[in-house]
């Protein structure tokens, strides 16, 4: 069993993400009793893809996300450096490349959209990733990141980090395939920057109309920005 730590070296982080590929679309579910489609469905409706678009689905997993983008008649590419996340999604039946967030394998402009959901904490270089992602968007066209982040809440806030983030690794001991990665999960929450933090970040990469809506009380939220054009 294999987990990253909070330095987020890519080939560890990679490993990891290599041992949960197994049972990892059922223990998100488990994990999140449900929530999971309901932040998907309300990120696919921030990102707004129409058909004809090409949309970046970046760190897509198992493509799970890229089937739901697809189905609005968008080309939709999964794209992630976990070589066993790709392998578990192949009868899924959508474009998928292995790449590196860090330096992606596309042209400036390529995608009318990019999304990331629960991956941006992942990057070694988080401005660096953000700024890999405005390269690849066309002038005009737009980012959508869900994420976890910290409820405004000072009393949900407590119960989260000391509750539910808590809990979290003995639950996945139960239905994960690698589950000290999901200790990893619970660390890189906690020292992730805010809804404001983030939206700074996205700014200083060179991102406008930053804006974002919080989810689950604001355990999760969703970013939106654009590209200037």
């Amino acid at each position: 069993m294999v987990r990253a730590g909070l330095d987020k070296n890519p080939r560890e982080v990679a490993d990891m993400f290599d041992g949960v590929a197994e049972h990892y679309d059922r223990t998100n579910t488990v994990l999140t009793a449900g929530m999971d489609r309901y932040w998907r469905r309300v990120t696919l409706g921030a990102l707004a893809p129409t058909p004809g678009e090409r949309i970046l689905d970046l760190a897509a997993g198992t493509g799970v996300s890229t089937v739901e983008i697809g189905r609005s008649g968008a080309f939709c590419v999964a794209a992630d450096f976990s070589l066993g996340m790709l392998r578990r999604g192949r009868d899924r039946k959508v474009p998928m490349v292995a790449a590196d967030g860090l330096a992606l394998p596309f042209a400036d402009g390529a995608f009318d959209g990019l999304t990331i959901m629960f991956a941006l904490r992942n990057f070694a270089d988080t401005e660096g990733a953000l700024r890999e992602m405005h390269r690849v968007v066309r002038p005009g066209g737009r980012l959508v990141i869900c994420e976890f982040s910290t409820p405004p809440s000072p009393l949900l806030r407590e119960l989260y980090f000391k509750g539910v983030l808590t809990a979290l690794p003995k639950v996945a001991n139960l239905v994960a395939s690698n589950p000290v990665a999901y200790s990893y999960l619970s660390e890189s929450i906690r020292a992730w920057p805010d809804q404001e933090g983030l939206a700074r970040l996205i700014g200083d990469a060179g991102w406008e109309r930053v804006a974002w809506r919080d989810l689950t009380f604001g355990a999760v939220a969703v970013h939106r920005a654009t590209r200037s054009a």
